[in-house]
């Protein structure tokens, strides 16, 4: 069936709509109370684990190896005396005393601190380990001292329980957590912010910072709810301001809020009925569907008052505004939808999430436009004030003349500034930092900082190093060659501290050697280290076992690198160089490095790897509907230049200002480049109609600003106002993405404006 012979059924269609008014809009409010009933089911989490597919292979090998030793659940306590140091009564003593108190924290399975270190030490035949600090109120001077040399010549604690300048002193908690353990996370940082808030009553000279994975999830539950308690009324407010101002018309304004009204409910509540989680990434679904939302409205809304202003009546505008837009606002929200649907090719599951729904959301739209917005418009006291005008005297009547004008001139100029923007693109490093995901807002990143800039840093390399064989840990060779890449490690630049079993042998050996300090090496002997590792295990005190360092079978052990202040470009880097180092020196540990960080490090790699089919394949459907669309493989084929090279220029100048491009950003050109075709399809639809009419092409550009230069201009400041409400999140992920697919549009209306009727006049010289 061809369009022409649909258009008699949707001229008949409109007729209905109007004339039963009052039904569409009882039957639409009915099916909105429907859909929105399933917001009951929805639920929110902020596990960092939802950003990884279960097939990610980082993230099997991170919990292959906490299965094997212990899970990395743990929250950080740094101390920071204001006087300068920790090796004082005063700040020995408050590390003591939430060391104890720490152990009473919800879920908590271990805790480790400066004072409660297990220090060995010979006396005779006999090897005491013991705590490093037992009573620091009583402490003398000269034990204060012996206390502080220990800590600082230490490589089991300094740049991991003190700072190599023994300013700062850390205590960690670690957890074991029930399988569903958002409550937990709320439980264990409101009972450590409660202690904390004790103990700077008690000693008010000594700062308090908290970090960790643990504390990490909660920031992360609490700017989920910032982002749907905050930016969701601020983006509502945004947009209809800018709707009000730019229709000036109330009654327009008003069927806007309503739309907005009836969207929002129906795509949370149908992502309920599904079952969906949101996420932090997720999250943002409402503002997106309520911004694009706005936009497609706007067009209908904007030539309903247009047809009113020269004199049609209300009715006879509705009619003329839906036969004229229909057709382009089906076509823009399906290609918007492709473009989100993309997201189902990204390595991180939220991203699926927020493709899905915002999906539904554009078709809820797309019928909500169809059905309540006429009956609203019709119901309405819609006024306006009649303007007569000779053609050519409007703002863009008067536009697309200088463009035609200009037209070498633009072309010129835009080139240049692709060109100088593109250029800015390599400036880009591909990476995310989970300790960075949050602004300053947050306490967590305010203490965060200060810690990695203070004592020690929060991204690690972990390895199981396996010796082949059950007992083979005390074997020399073996411990020969682990303390081999442990110090390689410990050359390497972007290594605060690391923590390698044949660091306790050489101890215990020095130890059983009268403290002795030319025996701190490794022992030659492996009955001997066996004896040694058992009498040690056998002397430490309840809660300080070697579980989270050795396997069951003694057959292995983990060897973790703490790094300072890195990028997950230089973690990647990182873990090469070591690949290479193990390749050629100790190819029997040959494996990449693993752990939480590693994980989050290869994400935003695999997420772009992925998005990047998953784009072309978008890409290569909205271009064959394209070239359907207009029945010309020379126009689809134009009509992607506008809509490329805008995504160029946001990321090039991305790197001009921001410099990274983390998880957020590598969905960007995806989902922009389905919502910018929308207005290069209007312009081109207007383009082509005046061609078939007889119009030359300058004519056609000009008849082409003259009926969708306001409606774009409309739409692109609605969607601009709606995406920078993303720039008040504190979280990066939404943020980055909303400021780049902001910045993207800005960039499409200008090409739209400037490089495409340039190309049209050139291309298409033929004369009507």
């Amino acid at each position: 069936m061809k369009a022409s012979d649909l258009q008699p059924i949707f001229e008949r269609y409109i007729d209905f709509v109007l004339s039963h008014r009052w039904w569409f809009a009882l039957t639409t409010l009915l099916a909105m109370l429907v859909a929105s009933a399933g917001g009951q089911f929805l639920t929110i989490t902020s596990d960092y684990r939802t950003l990884f597919g279960e097939g990610n292979p980082h993230l099997m090998a991170a919990d292959a190896l906490e299965d094997t030793y212990s899970a990395s659940n743990l929250a950080l306590v740094a101390l920071a005396p204001r006087d300068g140091s920790v090796f004082s009564r005063e700040a020995l003593g408050a590390i003591e005393e939430l060391t104890e108190a720490a152990w009473k924290t919800p879920y908590s399975s271990r805790v480790n601190s400066l004072t409660n270190y297990s220090h060995s030490e010979a006396f005779g035949d006999d090897l005491v380990v013991e705590p490093l600090v037992d009573g620091a109120g009583a402490l003398s001077a000269a034990d204060l001292e012996r206390v502080e040399t220990i800590a600082l010549s230490s490589i089991d604690l300094v740049g991991r329980m003190v700072s190599h300048d023994g300013r700062v002193g850390g205590v960690t908690v670690n957890f074991v957590l029930p399988e569903n353990p958002e409550v937990a996370w709320v439980e264990v940082t409101d009972f450590l912010n409660a202690l904390l808030d004790q103990a700077r009553e008690s000693h008010p000279d000594i700062d308090y910072y908290l970090t960790g994975n643990v504390v990490m999830n909660r920031a992360l539950a609490d700017a989920t709810q910032d982002d749907l308690e905050t930016l969701a009324p601020l983006a509502f407010l945004f947009i209809l301001t800018t709707a009000i101002l730019l229709l000036r018309s109330f009654s327009g304004a008003l069927v806007v809020a309503t739309l907005i009204e009836f969207v929002i409910p129906t795509t949370v509540g149908i992502a309920g009925w599904f079952g969906a989680v949101f996420t932090p990434v997720s999250a943002i679904i409402p503002i997106i569907v309520m911004t694009i939302s706005v936009a497609y409205s706007i067009h209908i809304i904007t030539s309903v008052l247009s047809g009113m202003r020269r004199g049609l009546e209300k009715n006879a505008a509705i009619r003329e505004s839906l036969r004229n837009n229909a057709y382009p606002v089906f076509l823009t929200a399906l290609t918007t939808a492709i473009g989100f649907l993309s997201l189902n090719s990204s390595e991180s599951p939220p991203f699926h999430v927020l493709g899905n729904f915002v999906t539904v959301g554009v078709f809820s739209t797309f019928v909500y436009s169809m059905t309540l917005m006429p009956a609203m418009l019709s119901l309405l006291p819609v006024r306006v004030t009649p303007v007569h005008r000779e053609e050519g005297s409007g703002f863009f009547d008067r536009f697309g003349t200088f463009v035609v004008a200009h037209r070498v001139k633009l072309f010129v100029v835009a080139s240049l500034g692709i060109v100088v923007l593109a250029a800015g693109i390599p400036r880009n490093e591909l990476g995310d930092n989970w300790t960075r995901y949050f602004d300053d807002r947050y306490q967590f990143r305010r203490d965060t900082d200060f810690i990695i800039e203070n004592m020690t840093g929060l991204e690690s390399m972990e390895y199981s190093l396996s010796s082949g064989r059950e007992n083979g840990i005390t074997d020399p060779d073996y411990l020969r060659s682990v303390d081999a890449f442990a110090q390689w490690y410990r050359d390497q630049p972007e290594v605060s501290h690391v923590q390698a079993f044949p660091d306790i042998m050489k101890r215990l050996n020095k130890n059983m050697h009268g403290d002795d300090p030319e025996f701190y090496r490794l022992p030659d002997d492996s009955e001997l280290a066996s004896q040694y590792l058992l009498l040690y295990e056998l002397s430490l005190p309840f809660g300080s076992d070697l579980n989270d360092r050795i396997d069951v079978a003694k057959s292995a052990t983990r060897m973790t690198a703490v790094l300072g202040d890195v990028t997950s470009q230089q973690q990647r880097a990182l873990d090469a160089r070591a690949l290479d180092w193990l390749r050629v020196n100790q190819p029997q540990f040959e494996s990449g490095a693993s752990g939480l960080s590693m994980v989050f490090a290869h994400l935003s790699q695999r997420n772009i790897d992925s998005m990047l089919r998953g784009t072309i394949i978008a890409m290569s459907i909205i271009s064959l509907i394209l070239i359907l669309i207009f029945k010309s493989v020379r126009l689809g084929l134009l009509s992607l230049i506008p809509n490329f090279i805008p995504a160029a220029m946001s990321f090039g100048l991305w790197g001009y200002l921001i410099g990274n491009v983390g998880l957020a950003a590598s969905v960007v050109t995806a989902v922009a480049f389905g919502i910018i075709v929308d207005d290069t399809i209007h312009f081109l639809s207007k383009y082509q109609k005046a061609r078939r009419e007889g119009a030359s092409s300058p004519e056609a550009v000009r008849y082409s600003f003259r009926n969708v230069g306001q409606a774009l201009w409309t739409t692109t400041s609605v969607l601009s106002a709606g995406f920078l409400v993303f720039a008040f999140s504190g979280f990066e992920s939404s943020w980055a993405l909303g400021l780049l697919i902001m910045i993207t549009i800005i960039f499409a209306l200008l090409a739209d404006f400037l490089l495409l009727p340039p190309l049209l006049m050139a291309i298409d010289r033929r004369k009507s």
